[in-house]
């Protein structure tokens, strides 16, 4: 989640503060009672937020209740932000919203599967509650990636720090591009000049396409919003509450898709959701196939409708 240029520092820009700068007072206000157990870290810079909560949930005692309640961290600029496979994630400060939260959940390491895809089904449910057009075109992609339009608009981190017999110490990283969908798309075009184009994955979009007034603080309080009741649910029942909601919202249901690993073509076959442990059903020309999550990308097949 890298980004490049400094804060505006202009009277214009300063005069629309709240256009790219979170209101604290309005998130807390948003996000309601739960704001007040859940800390709200706001910094102007750092490395990752996922790095910053790891290092601190590493030295947490290794039990349940360790961390009673989940902490936030939002940064405007991060350094050193990664996505999945440890790629970057280029935004510029006030275009996106970067934060993470942790947590302990009452689960083995093995009761995490399918977390990713139940932070996204929140994640959907909290942008389709902001007054966005068209909010059925939030949809998802396997494994963790939030799709405007079939256009990249969100993407989910989740790194455990530790894990017992019955707790599991959780950092969520979320990126959200909020506003600068074309100044993005032209910074990964020419990023990724030599990219065959198989591999290159979504287009970049951002939620102001759906919704011209789009802004951090209201983004980040409906994302916390279905977060809370998420998290204490996947807590209580793992991913299995969550899988038909996952499949109403699946981006590629019923189409072609192929699967990568390094760029090269593993398999391909029609996607037909997800199971209860949120491991991706494939209908391929050998039967179905189940899919776990691991160093694979997932793309539409070539001329799928």
């Amino acid at each position: 989640m890298n980004a490049s240029r400094t804060p505006p520092q202009d009277p214009a820009a300063a005069a629309n503060a709240a256009d790219w700068r979170i209101d604290r007072e309005r998130a807390v206000a948003l996000f309601g009672a739960h704001a007040h157990d859940w800390p709200i870290e706001i910094v102007e810079e750092t490395g990752s937020t996922n790095a910053d909560l790891m290092t601190r949930v590493k030295a947490l005692p290794r039990r349940a209740g360790a961390l009673p309640r989940p902490i936030v961290r939002v940064a405007y600029l991060q350094t050193a932000g990664r996505g999945r496979r440890g790629r970057p994630w280029y935004a510029e400060p006030g275009n996106a919203l970067l934060f993470s939260v942790a947590c302990v959940l009452p689960r083995p390491l093995e009761g995490l599967a399918g977390l990713s895809l139940a932070v996204g089904v929140a994640l959907v449910d909290g942008l389709r509650s902001l007054p966005v057009a068209g909010p059925g075109q939030i949809a998802l992609k396997w494994p963790n990636d939030v799709l405007l339009e079939g256009d990249k608009l969100a993407g989910i981190l989740i790194e455990t720090a530790w894990s017992t017999d019955d707790a599991s110490a959780v950092v969520i990283g979320i990126g959200t591009n909020v506003k600068g969908a074309a100044e993005l798309a032209a910074k990964l075009g020419a990023l990724n000049a030599d990219t065959p184009p198989q591999a290159r994955g979504a287009a970049p979009t951002a939620l102001q396409r759906a919704l011209p007034n789009a802004n951090l603080t209201d983004t980040l309080a409906a994302g916390l919003n279905a977060l809370e009741p998420a998290l204490q649910r996947f807590g209580a029942e793992c991913f299995a509450p969550f899988q038909a909601r996952w499949n109403a919202m699946h981006a590629y249901a019923g189409r072609e898709v192929v699967l990568l690993e390094q760029g090269q073509e593993v398999t391909r076959g029609v996607a037909a959701g997800v199971d209860e442990r949120g491991q991706l059903l494939l209908d391929t020309a050998a039967g179905r196939q189940s899919i776990a999550t691991g160093d694979v990308s997932l793309r539409l097949a070539d001329g799928a409708a």
